[in-house]
């Protein structure tokens, strides 16, 4: 019989890798997880879970790194990490357990919720600080009228230059104070020629040209008396457009625009009236007459009594509304 021959190999057979599941992108992901789950870089929360039964898994913890935060762990706290929660929830903002000084913290704690000061602004600590206190509050939100000294009226007359004398061109100035004293009161020469003089409204003759002061001069006089006053005038705008001017809207009373004399007169609220049927309703005086012209110190009297009638009522209104002024 011929000998058999077999050829046994009793090494262990090697093992096939086993194929992880998903795609190329999840095996990339599964595995950069497991390499952070190792080094201890993923929070608590985001391991995966437990199996039914079986505590979860807490991450390891590297030599050096921080201590996880109060908040992202559940369950109690322990007693020796009182101490830490306390001082953390004191930075957040909240009012420590036991102030050092009760009376202080709470004087600071009201004057940070809006109160009154306890010291004054002024440093005086006397009776008379809350009194200086209410005053300058009430001097705020008063209703009391510009001081005398501060309000000026102003009336001008204008002539005719240009084609056909259709522009108008200032020719006569005229200020008055509070007590109808007479400020400035000059004739205006202009510096394009007069064509028309209107006298018949002006007053204004071609003799007064020949003593006239030069516009450029008049000006400059006129705004120097008209800085930081409130001037008051009838339809007003028309004067401040001769001298070249813009008075700020806040300084400046419109007896033509003021809705509470054109009441008191019994006009329409809404409606312009002239400075000549106003004073004649209101003050019973008769202005304007004649064929002389108009004279501009007249008109600006006229004007400051006019304002003096609702002066008080009008002053507080614009108090109370002062996109109006």
């Amino acid at each position: 019989m011929d000998d058999l021959i077999l050829n046994l190999d009793f090494a262990a057979p090697e093992r096939r890798q086993k194929k992880e599941p998903g795609s190329q992108k999840h095996r990339s992901f599964v595995r950069r997880r497991r390499e952070l789950e190792r080094r201890g870089v993923l929070r608590h929360k985001q391991l995966p879970p437990a199996a039914p039964g079986r505590p979860r898994r807490a991450r390891p913890r590297r030599s050096g790194a921080k201590p996880p935060k109060e908040n992202g762990t559940a369950g109690p706290v322990p007693q020796s990490q009182t101490g830490s929660v306390g001082k953390a929830r004191g930075a957040a903002g909240s009012a420590p357990l036991v102030p050092q000084n009760p009376a202080r913290s709470k004087e600071k704690a009201q004057g940070a919720a809006g109160s009154a000061p306890l010291v004054p602004q002024n440093g005086s600590t006397g009776p008379g600080a809350p009194a200086q206190s209410k005053g300058k509050a009430q001097g705020t939100a008063g209703s009391a009228p510009p001081a005398p000294h501060k309000l000026v009226a102003m009336d001008c007359e204008m002539v005719g230059t240009g084609p056909g004398g259709r522009c108008s061109a200032l020719a006569r100035c005229s200020v008055v104070s509070y007590e109808g004293d007479v400020l400035y009161d000059r004739f205006v020469r202009p510096e394009e020629p007069v064509v028309d003089y209107r006298t018949r409204w002006s007053g204004v003759r071609p003799r007064h040209m020949a003593t006239a002061a030069p516009f450029r001069a008049a000006r400059q006089q006129v705004l120097k008396i008209l800085a930081g006053k409130v001037v008051v005038g009838h339809a007003i705008h028309n004067d401040f457009k001769a001298l070249h001017y813009c008075h700020p809207k806040a300084l400046t009373r419109d007896t033509s625009q003021i809705p509470l004399l054109n009441r008191r007169a019994g006009f329409p609220e809404n409606v312009a009236i002239s400075l000549k049927r106003l004073t004649k309703a209101l003050l019973n005086q008769d202005i304007q007459v004649g064929k002389g012209g108009h004279s501009s110190v007249e008109d600006a009297r006229a004007t400051m009594e006019l304002y003096k009638v609702v002066e008080e009522e009008w002053e507080q209104h614009l108090q109370q509304n002062p996109e109006q002024k």
